[in-house]
């Protein structure tokens, strides 16, 4: 018998088409398109911080650059990932009517990241130069350029506990394909962000374009919580009070930490490329383990961890 080609088989086998006018694919186009204005706010607000730069004396662009990249560093890596692991737990909560269920998988990743942003940003304030240093300084980098971007890299360690709420409390939203009110959080806070870059860049110059990210940061974070606490869609834990204690017991003790030893008074920029990469990651090494301990030893259970 005479047997059809596979390849030739499946040229015959009806396809379903998804035209735009599909219910289903409109539904994702009218999700879609506020939800990628929400996640671009920070971008946007990066592009015009860019553009008022250009105003500014020589240097100024490159030094937001360089700052801008290492606090995207934690913010990529944590709170991007943590995001990433909540959004389908919440959605399959909502979807089923689980309200607490849905609150408790929030809290729990707030919890999360307020362990790991809270120290990532006392470090990143605390070793800003050493780690411009020790990461860009070479080529045409002057030692001018260090200090200017660490100053700014300061600024925006003061917002990156917000930075970092905002990618936990947006997917809040969008488990309950709700895109339009952090667009409308996040159209406040970029215009919040203008009006303080206005403000603050004739004083600071390229360190007050960095404040005004970090404050208008607060704001969208503060709005976005706000929103979920008063639709009850998150409520505080019992586990809240322990954490804080661990929290500010752990984060005070890497503050001293790091404070004996930038008080060594090390030149960082006059160090050897080797001895300045060896001493910055004794440092932080040493900073982890400090924090990680003390935390230990003031009651950080796995179980205060667990969802």
């Amino acid at each position: 018998m005479f047997q059809v080609p596979f390849l030739a088989r499946l040229r015959l086998l009806p396809l379903p088409t998804l035209g735009f006018r599909h219910p289903g694919v409109k539904r994702i186009l009218l999700l879609m398109g506020p939800a990628l204005f929400g996640v671009s706010v920070s971008q946007i607000n990066l592009l015009l911080d860019t553009v008022l730069a250009s105003f500014l004396q020589t240097g100024s662009i490159t030094w937001l650059y360089l700052s801008d990249r290492l606090y995207e560093l934690p913010l990529g890596i944590f709170a991007i990932a943590i995001s990433t692991v909540i959004l389908p737990s919440l959605s399959r909560s909502f979807s089923g009517g689980e309200s607490s269920r849905f609150s408790e998988t929030l809290d729990w990743a707030l919890r999360i990241l307020l362990l790991i942003a809270v120290p990532s940003s006392l470090a990143l304030f605390m070793l800003a130069e050493p780690l411009i240093a020790t990461i860009f300084y070479r080529g045409e980098l002057t030692v001018n350029d260090v200090q200017m971007a660490a100053q700014s890299l300061q600024a925006y360690s003061l917002g990156l506990v917000f930075m970092m709420l905002i990618k936990v409390l947006a997917p809040g939203y969008y488990a309950r394909q709700d895109t339009k009110t952090p667009v409308r959080i996040g159209i406040i806070a970029m215009v919040s962000n203008m009006v303080l870059n206005l403000i603050l860049v004739w004083p600071l110059g390229h360190v007050g374009l960095a404040l005004a990210t970090s404050l208008s940061a607060g704001l969208n974070a503060f709005l976005l919580w706000r929103g979920l606490y008063k639709q009850q869609h998150h409520v505080f834990s019992v586990q809240w009070g322990r954490l804080l204690r661990i929290l500010i017991s752990a984060t005070f003790a890497l503050g001293v930490c790091l404070y004996l030893f930038l008080i060594q008074g090390w030149q960082w920029t006059q160090m050897a490329d080797v001895t300045r990469a060896g001493y910055t990651l004794f440092v932080v090494v040493t900073g982890v383990f400090v924090y990680v301990a003390v935390a230990a030893v003031a009651g950080l259970r796995p179980s205060i961890l667990k969802h």
